[in-house]
Order: structure tokens, then sequence, then C-alpha cells
């Protein structure tokens, strides 16, 4: 494996998922690098065990390396001064699919904090919702979904870059969070279509 502080990000997050034993969603992964730009990007999609295909409420979680933090990196890597720490940017969308009707949004910020627990110095802040309508051939409405994001920026101070062990410590409680946050909403008096396959 690389070693690399972005993927000790990345192997942190998965492991505090697998402990909260949520359930990844294999073909929703990636791991990305903008050839033109250089910015690197981990997708991957978490849902609740037993939900079915495609699950009633999962998770979506997406890491960015922009560019200039793989600048500053590797200034600080090779001992050079950098004038800003580097940072991961992250978002975690919060996504409820395979509604059978237009979804009443209110109790779902009602059941939803306005930000997550802790990563380290920060907390990812929660978004205004949005609703994604799918239609049928005939142009009528098919089923709907609705996502609410967190979204902020992990700063990688001197003691993470030099430790990377420090990462499973500022990301431990992720996982709980996640799990939790989907365990509410799909409790939520909401009308779901079945799921396309069972598991």
């Amino acid at each position: 494996m690389l070693d690399h502080v972005f993927t000790d990000a990345i192997g942190a997050l998965r492991d505090t998922f697998e402990k909260a034993f949520l359930e990844r969603q294999a073909f929703e992964e990636r791991f990305q690098v903008d050839v033109l730009l250089g910015d690197t990007t981990w997708e991957t999609s978490y849902g609740l065990p037993g939900e079915g295909l495609p699950p009633r409420v999962q998770a979506d979680i997406t890491l960015d390396w922009p560019t200039w933090a793989q600048t500053a990196y590797r200034s600080w890597y090779i001992g050079e001064p950098s004038g800003e720490a580097p940072r991961i940017e992250i978002e975690i969308v919060m996504r409820i699919q395979r509604l059978a009707s237009s979804p009443d949004v209110r109790p779902v910020l009602t059941a939803l904090p306005e930000a997550s627990p802790p990563i380290g110095a920060t907390r990812l802040e929660r978004s205004t919702p949005t609703v994604e309508i799918s239609y049928n051939e005939n142009s009528e409405a098919e089923d709907w979904a609705l996502e609410i994001s967190y979204e902020g920026s992990y700063e990688l101070d001197e003691a993470t870059l030099a430790d990377g062990s420090i990462l499973d410590d500022h990301f431990s409680a992720m996982g709980g969070w996640i799990a939790s946050t989907l365990v509410r909403l799909g409790d939520l008096r909401l009308d779901f279509l079945p799921a396309d396959e069972q598991e």
C-alpha cells in the first residue's frame, strides 16, 4: 500500500466504518486522479446491513486531496518551509432513496444535527437539503431521493503528518455517528419503494 497521509486517512475511515458494522457498497468506490489538475479523490458509499440494493439510506463519502495540499505535504516531507498546512476536503452526503413520494424535509432536518462530531479540531457543517426526482419513459415521476451533505476541511498539523496513527483517533467517531444517523433516517415515517434486489 502507498505510504501517504491521504491513504492513511482513507484507511482510518474504512476501519471506523467496519467497526460500526456499516456495509460498503462495493461498486460505488472510486479512487481518482485528475491528470490535468492533479487533484486526488476517494469516493465510497456505506449503508446499513440488510437494506437491499439500493439501500433505503446510505452515506456517500468523498475525500479530496487538492494539488496544493500535495505540494505542501511534499515540502514538509523533504524539510522545506511551507506557507500553509495541507488539508483534506471532506464531504459526507446522507441520502434517503427509493422514496415513493415527494418527501417532507422538515422531519429529516429535525433528525439530523447541524454539525458532525469533531474530526480533530474541525466539524463538518450541514448544508440545505436537495430533492432528486426520477421520471419514467412516460415523463411521470417514478421515485424520489433526498440528500443532505456535511462539508468541511481537515487540517493536517505537524503531529499528524509525523504520526499517521493520530488519524485513527481523529476519525474514530465518524463510523458510529454515520451508523446512528442512518438508523434515525431509516426510522422516519417515509413511504419507500421495494428494493430492486434483496440481500
